[in-house]
């Protein structure tokens, strides 16, 4: 697989005529040579900005990261703007953050969003930082937050199916709300497993449904509103998955039912969220009848 070839066309996709203007956004803030006084990797990914400059550019800030509406991941900080994020993805990283141990290595983030996992992974230590993710808008948001920060992360616009091929193999691989969007998940597992150094490890979160059987759940048309929705699997139907793609192991981390502190309409999203996902009358089932949104948080090592 031509990987160059395939960035090449990719980052055609910043010309598209929403995205456009978005990086002309971008551009204008980097042009500014923001200063930065500190940033801080929490729950909140906050930058300090020098008053002067922020005096100056607040507005151009502003605009531009509303312009890349929806904020799906977060939440971030710049100077005084706060950007309150559908997920306070904070919950998800500091239930995983005990499990795993970054220091010089290689790691790759599937899925990676606008990339606010990466940024948390900078203080562990890592000897190189890749995100992958097919989206030019979140590409376009990734950029936006390392304007101010400027780290060396590596955010490709490849998805899971071009990892195998990538340059070199990972010792940690991140896979994170990704599964379920796949038709193929032991096709996109055998890829993960691909990837990996031997003695890696794979950390990997996906929806879940209870039961002891090695069945899952297929929506006939959505799930929790969401069409891309192939496969919902129990436990063991997923560590079957991870066996047949190669895994010699597979822990479960934590099973955890999404709540409405961690997911929820924002002002920075334009569309609906968890809350319009559930039926009114029990938030027990989806608006489709299907067990509300559980995730099963797993390591697998190759």
């Amino acid at each position: 697989m031509d990987l160059e070839k395939i960035r090449q066309e990719r980052e055609k996709w910043l010309e598209w005529k929403n995205i456009k203007p978005l990086k002309e956004s971008v551009d204008k803030i980097v042009a500014t040579s923001p200063k930065v006084l500190n940033y801080k990797l929490g729950d909140t990914i906050e930058v300090e900005l020098d008053k002067s400059y922020e005096d100056s550019y607040s507005t151009l800030i502003t605009d531009c990261a509303k312009l890349m509406l929806p904020w799906r991941k977060g939440p971030f900080k710049i100077g005084s703007l706060f950007i309150d994020s559908e997920w306070r993805s904070y919950i998800k990283y500091n239930l995983l953050e005990p499990h795993f141990n970054l220091d010089g290595k290689k790691v790759a983030d599937v899925g990676c969003n606008n990339g606010y996992y990466l940024f948390r992974m900078l203080e562990q230590n890592p000897k190189k930082l890749v995100g992958f993710d097919p989206s030019a808008l979140f590409f376009m948001q990734f950029k936006f937050i390392n304007s101010f920060i400027n780290s060396e992360i590596k955010y490709e616009m490849l998805g899971i199916e071009h990892i195998e091929y990538y340059e070199y193999k990972f010792d940690t691989i991140f896979c994170l709300g990704v599964l379920y969007h796949r038709s193929d998940p032991i096709g996109s597992l055998k890829s993960l497993y691909r990837s990996l150094e031997d003695g890696g490890e794979l950390i990997l979160d996906t929806f879940m449904i209870d039961g002891k059987d090695d069945i899952c759940l297929t929506p006939k048309e959505r799930y929790s509103k969401i069409p891309n929705i192939y496969f919902v699997p129990t436990i063991n139907a997923l560590k079957n998955w991870c066996f047949r793609a190669g895994f010699k192991s597979v822990e479960i981390l934590e099973i955890k039912k999404t709540e409405l502190n961690e997911q929820r309409k924002t002002e920075w999203i334009n569309s609906q969220s968890l809350n319009d996902f559930l039926d009114p009358q029990n938030p027990d089932i989806t608006v489709e009848g299907y067990p509300a949104p559980k995730r099963v948080y797993i390591k697998a090592l190759r």
